[in-house]
């Protein structure tokens, strides 16, 4: 079980540049993607590209 404040803080490093997504340790990597997608950001933390 992973601390949801753990993931909290890696989406927000990510966010904000301090972090990617291949520095997140791999047990959290799932449940930040999910997070970061559930806020339409990509694994980076870039807004993600939406057909036109």
């Amino acid at each position: 079980m992973c601390s949801q404040a753990l993931i909290d803080v890696s989406v927000s490093l990510i966010i904000v540049g301090k972090r990617t997504f291949a520095q997140v340790p791999a047990v959290i990597q799932p449940n930040v993607k999910a997070t970061l997608e559930a806020l339409g950001l990509g694994i980076e933390g870039q807004p993600l590209q939406t057909a036109v």
